[in-house]
């Protein structure tokens, strides 16, 4: 068994899978550096160093093979941060230069395609719910915003929703779990990362005097629908890169 460890990014993902056809490797597996444990003491380690130009060839190629809903079914399964992600990805895109002329990802029949088509429908879920019940508080200084903790990391797939639905505000939307966020200005919709993690009261202090009218109603409104605290697994992150949000049906 040979194990890929990569950087825990898109690109990096997409590398490491170049370099398992470029070495031709058959028994292996890919792994991300932040979520590798050395079980086997004689396994073989491949270091990889991302290279954009080997992530865009197998995506390229990809695109030929699968199209754009294609691609899009693999970015979800991407950020499902799945523990199988890597491994799921790289099966199929093996499928899809081995049977080009198929639409590989609907064969159900193989196990790592179901699990695809699994995954693809509980991330959408998790998309909806945030479109559905993300809660916007305005600050002081005329911002509104926005905290989450999704179970998958949904925020560029939610990017275009709120773009559009709030193109009149400013607004933040922060991901409690991951540690990072949206920032719409009028203009520009980008991802921010704070050096360090949010500061909720010290954000809380900050509220617009309207709202702090309206706080008393919304816990008590909370604690009639609040969910169970979701499990705070220890989950990777990182966002789809810029250049790929072509592929993202929210995106078309």
């Amino acid at each position: 068994m040979t194990t890929l460890l990569y950087d825990g990014s898109f690109d990096g993902l997409f590398t490491a899978i170049f370099e398992v056809f470029e070495y031709r490797y058959q028994d292996v597996e890919i792994c991300s550096r932040e979520n590798f444990q050395q079980e086997n003491m004689f396994a073989e380690i491949h270091e990889v160093i991302t290279q954009q130009e080997k992530s865009e060839r197998v995506l390229n190629k990809l695109e030929q093979n699968i199209g754009k809903p294609g691609m899009n079914q693999l970015l979800k399964v991407f950020l499902s941060e799945d523990s199988e992600m890597e491994n799921l990805i790289l099966s199929a895109v093996k499928q899809s230069i081995k049977h080009p002329e198929e639409n590989v990802l609907q064969n159900f029949a193989d196990n790592d395609i179901l699990k695809i088509s699994k995954i693809c429908k509980s991330v959408s879920r998790e998309r909806h719910r945030m479109t559905a019940f993300v809660r916007f508080e305005k600050l002081q200084d005329d911002i509104y915003f926005a905290k989450i903790d999704p179970d998958f990391n949904v925020l560029p797939l939610i990017r275009k929703h709120f773009k559009d639905r709030y193109a009149d505000q400013k607004w933040m939307i922060y991901d409690l779990r991951r540690h990072y966020g949206l920032f719409y200005d009028l203009e520009n919709c980008e991802f921010f990362y704070p050096d360090e993690k949010l500061d909720l009261n010290q954000y809380q202090q900050k509220f617009h005097e309207e709202e702090k009218k309206y706080q008393t109603l919304w816990q008590s409104y909370f604690t009639k629908t609040n969910i169970k605290e979701r499990k705070n697994t220890k989950l990777h992150i990182q966002h789809v890169p810029k250049r790929y949000w072509k592929y993202l049906t929210e995106k078309w």
